[in-house]
């Protein structure tokens, strides 16, 4: 299983807009729901669209896989769980929709998002030192944790990479 590096939580409920006639959530909805988490999630790190279209970049996913394991139903309330497992290279986030009362296992998936770069249209290998940087500052702010440096990068004055 993957480290969690910093997560972020979102309590919805399944409404009635995102029901099939046999009132269980269609499954193209989680998406909508995985996006509402992630969004969470990024603006915990402070780098959410707004800060990645003003650094010049954006992430699309490129990947995504999901399991489903019980249905939702209309009206049934739901937590999803964002968790940034990457983010030197790309990043990786898993998500895990709970039922908050029984805590059973509703739905498990992973994106991966690459870095593209606006003004010259091309995706990169390695994320920006921007995600990089607010991502740390993160994990110093929630973990007060050492982190490790990237290979090649020197530490900066107080010691961080």
């Amino acid at each position: 299983m993957s480290r969690e590096l910093l997560s972020a939580e979102v309590r919805l409920r399944a409404e009635f807009y995102d029901v099939d006639s046999l009132r269980v959530v269609w499954h193209g909805h989680y998406l909508k729901y995985m996006e509402k988490a992630r969004c969470a999630l990024m603006e915990s790190i402070g780098f959410s669209y707004p800060e990645m279209a003003a650094a010049g970049y954006a992430w699309p996913i490129v990947s995504l896989r999901v399991k489903y394991c019980r249905p939702l139903v209309y009206r049934q309330e739901f937590v999803i769980r964002a968790s940034l497992i990457e983010y030197e290279n790309r990043i990786r986030i898993s998500y895990l929709v709970l039922d908050p009362e029984t805590k059973a296992v509703i739905n498990r998936a992973e994106t991966v998002q690459m870095a593209y770069d606006l003004s010259s249209g091309r995706g990169l290998l390695v994320s920006p030192a921007c995600l990089v940087e607010a991502v740390q500052a993160a994990l110093r702010k929630e973990k007060g944790t050492t982190l490790r440096l990237r290979s090649g990068q020197a530490p900066d004055k107080d010691g961080n990479g």
